[in-house]
């Protein structure tokens, strides 16, 4: 089951929900299936692990990459690229926005209503089960309620990304899987697809998820760490 995402998608998630690799990965996926790509950094919250740390990788395989303006790339002042709502406004290829963590991170969505207006778009909320604020069903839409109040956007679908880093195991991607399926059919939104590392995709068999799976190379890691080779 292929993966191929268009237009304008926002990722949406809690602190730890492994959003910006997940940002990152699918970028990568689309342009190395021969897809115009862009993606706009719009973590103005978490100062770690934002999808701005891929830079090199992802201007290297041709993906258009915003970063707030050179001088306050690596701070954490909340400073918006005047790009972004260009961005919005451009309909071929894919365009992914990188929202901020939880409900604070998401307001920079309604601050961007008016490139928004009379466009449609994905809202996708990135959910991994072994964090603490989504580790059960009503935890996960008590967040996705909290979201759509400050992004004064609906979410549309979700991503089911259970990690535990570097301790994952197959049966916690499986695990995740049905977790995440509970959550679709309480509030009603579709599994767009699930995430699997690259290191334990020959040990899980995709046939039992009914929706895609996006392999995940980290690059998003910390600084003793190398990067997974594109």
């Amino acid at each position: 089951m292929g993966l191929r995402l268009e237009g304008v998608v926002v990722l949406v998630g809690s602190y730890g929900s492994g959003k910006s690799e997940v940002a990152v990965n699918l970028a990568i996926h689309h342009r190395q299936a021969g897809m115009e790509v862009r993606i706009a950094d719009l973590d103005l919250v978490n100062p770690y692990f934002r999808s701005r740390e891929a830079e090199a990788q992802l201007t290297g395989l041709g993906i258009d990459v915003v970063l707030p303006p050179r001088p306050y790339v690596q701070s954490e002042l909340p400073v918006l690229s005047p790009r972004v709502s260009g961005l919005i406004r451009r309909a071929e290829g894919l365009t992914l926005l990188d929202a901020g963590g939880d409900q604070v991170g998401a307001t920079v969505l309604a601050a961007l209503g008016d490139a928004f207006a009379g466009r449609s778009c994905q809202v996708l909320h990135v959910i991994n089960p072994l964090r603490p604020d989504t580790g059960s069903v009503a935890g996960c839409m008590r967040i996705q309620r909290q979201i759509e109040a400050s992004a004064k956007r609906a979410i549309t679908g979700l991503i089911g990304n259970a990690n535990l880093i570097d301790e994952t195991t197959p049966q916690v991607i499986v695990d995740g899987y049905a977790f995440v399926k509970e959550v679709c059919a309480a509030c009603g939104l579709p599994l767009v697809f699930v995430t699997v590392t690259e290191e334990l995709l020959a040990q899980v068999d995709p046939a039992q998820f009914d929706c895609p799976v996006l392999t995940i190379r980290r690059q998003l890691v910390p600084p003793w760490k190398r990067a997974c080779k594109l």
